[in-house]
């Protein structure tokens, strides 16, 4: 066993490190800091450091850094020196597992999947509580039973965590389990503080850190509601939360530094027996009465900026247990600083009962009755099908089968829907091949699009010219707006898409006017090299529904543009659009 002096330098070096680092991060800045006391990357945090953290972060950071350090003074002390069974051993060495768990291993698990990280936690923890029941002298058979009930309380709850991690079947709905936990977690501490009182071996010091450690976990039950409600000094409250929380490592480490076995008092008089029963049946059930509120209690799980509800997941994506969360997310949300649809004083359940009462109307006469009638800040607005899907998808999903659908089919839908109406499109010139050519469907905006571009993307004045254009093609009814490197061109009819062919050629192609409605030629310039058509994005709705090419063959210079428009017996429109090089400045009306 290592000798007392060599745990003091130890002690002294990792204190002395925590502190130093603490005071150069003053110096380095805010990433360091936040490395220094908080023991994780920056990229825990990146998300609230655009333009450094903010007075109160720096300030909790600046407090927790000597917290942190004098809890660590306390946890890396020397195992007291005495006997051990088997099981005692295997206890002791699991403990500090645990606290190089909170410690140091954390970091490295959690890069793994995240099943991997649960599972080893299960594991761990069911084999601590194992050893707990079977090592502490409880001394009464009810106390051994209440602990090992809330025990199995916890590891169900982890347990849970890794199904779902998994795609397995949970034991219970995600909220219902997880409500569970805290006052599970609170339970379980204190018993097994008042066993290891019972024990005897164990320090006053020891059992102080246990009782503060149940006060630690009971502070979550509040603090998780109160998060959400945070706009500011959420990280500031949570980085001294992590602090605090050091005092739990502290406890595991002192329990297992004084497992040897010493002088443990005599069983308890029969006298105090009642007592001690009364005082367990309290604690065992009180908690669980906590967690019953009357329907009308405004529980609050999802605010409209928790930290849950940035990411928008489609119905398909989620699991039954998580759509009424996702449906309360949007329920309250303020995104764009719209009030919300139903205000922050409401309950989950009743929300989610408005949010089904709305699902079976028949107008917006009577969501704006309900919404009134639940306090809404905006009741003629409605509700939308693709949020009350998440609470009523079998009705919802009559009318919009499609927002039924999960991220991935909703992409494949997409992109099969892009791939059809490309394929109806052809080449109007099969015969006469440009250098470079393509033909796709160009959709436009369904309220009303003026055209769409042949642009220089790479020129430095794009948006300008691209304005420019969009100004001058009214002009005249050639519907073709030029501005230097932008040309806009519009359409005949009111439609949503357009068949487009574009081609370029090193020289000027024959005019071939038979069969178009109108057919005109303006000059465009290219200062990049480049001279192309939009295409439509990732998740846009504008575009060219394929790959466009660059039609400025020729590189730098002045190009002549051709545009030939008609609309087809079946009332679609085709463009043909031929570019080739050509110094010529007149604007040309070949037809009609």
């Amino acid at each position: 066993m290592l000798s007392d002096d060599f745990w003091r330098i130890i002690r002294i070096g990792v204190v002395g490190l925590v502190l130093a680092a603490a005071a150069a991060g003053l110096v380095f800045g805010d990433a360091w800091l936040w490395v220094a006391v908080e023991w994780s990357p920056p990229a825990y945090a990146e998300s609230h450091m655009s333009g450094g953290f903010d007075t109160p972060t720096i300030v909790a950071l600046l407090v927790a850094a000597p917290v942190k350090a004098a809890l660590l003074w306390l946890i890396v002390r020397a195992p007291a020196p005495g006997p051990l069974d088997r099981r005692a051993k295997a206890l002791r060495r699991l403990l500090y597992l645990a606290v190089a768990d909170s410690l140091v291993l954390w970091y490295p698990i959690a890069l793994l999947p995240d099943a991997v990280d649960s599972a080893f936690r299960l594991a761990l923890w069911t084999a601590i509580d194992v050893l707990y029941l079977l090592v502490i002298r409880w001394r009464s058979r009810m106390l051994r039973a209440a602990a090992g009930a809330m025990f199995a309380v916890e590891l169900a709850g982890t347990a849970n965590v890794l199904l779902d991690e998994l795609d397995l079947p949970e034991l219970g709905p995600g909220g219902v389990v997880e409500l569970g936990l805290i006052p599970a977690g609170v339970a379980a501490t204190i018993f097994t503080v008042v066993g290891q009182r019972r024990d005897g071996r164990w320090s006053r010091g020891t059992l102080v850190a246990g009782w503060l450690s149940a006060g630690v976990y009971a502070l979550l039950i509040p603090l998780n509601a109160l998060f959400g409600r945070i706009p500011g000094g959420y990280l500031a409250m949570l980085v001294m939360m992590d602090a605090v929380g050091l005092v739990s490592t502290v406890w595991i480490a002192a329990t297992a530094r004084e497992l040897p076995t010493q002088d443990r008092p005599a069983d308890l008089p029969p006298a105090r027996r009642p007592v001690i029963r009364v005082a367990v049946a309290a604690v065992t059930v009180l908690p669980i009465i906590a967690l019953v509120h009357p329907e009308q209690h405004a529980r609050l799980t999802y605010t409209g900026w928790s930290m849950d509800c940035y990411e928008r997941h489609s119905f398909g994506d989620l699991k039954p247990a998580e759509r009424d969360a996702a449906f309360l997310c949007r329920a309250r949300s303020t995104e764009g600083g719209v009030p919300p649809m139903f205000p922050d004083s409401l309950s989950d359940q009743a929300i989610l009962a408005y949010g089904r009462a709305l699902c079976r109307t028949e107008g917006r006469d009577e969501q704006e009755a309900i919404l009134t009638r639940a306090g809404s800040a905006r009741p003629a607005w409605g509700a939308d099908p693709w949020d009350l899907v998440y609470v009523c998808p079998q009705i919802i999903g009559t009318t919009h089968p499609e927002l039924l659908r999960s991220t991935a089919e909703t992409e494949a839908a997409n992109a099969a829907y892009i791939a059809e109406k490309n394929a109806k499109c052809r080449d109007p010139w099969p015969r006469t091949k440009g250098v470079v050519q393509a033909t796709a469907n160009y959709f436009l905006f369904v309220d009303g699009d003026p055209g769409y571009l042949v642009h220089d993307p790479e020129d430095e004045a794009a948006d300008k010219a691209a304005e420019q254009a969009m100004d001058r093609i009214y002009d005249d009814s050639t519907q073709i707006g030029v501005a230097g490197s932008a040309a806009l061109i519009g359409h005949l009819g009111d439609v949503v898409d357009l068949c487009l062919t574009v081609k370029a050629f090193r020289t000027a192609p024959p005019q071939r006017t038979a069969g178009w409605y109108q057919v005109n030629e303006v000059s465009i310039v290219s200062r990049s090299g480049r001279l192309t058509v939009p295409e439509m994005g990732e998740g846009g709705e504008v575009g060219a529904g394929a790959p466009m090419p660059n039609l400025a063959i020729a590189g730098k210079g002045r190009y002549r543009l051709r545009v030939y428009m008609r609309v087809d017996d079946a009332g679609e429109e085709q463009h043909l659009v031929v570019v080739f090089p050509g110094a010529s400045r007149k604007r040309l009306n070949l037809k009609p």
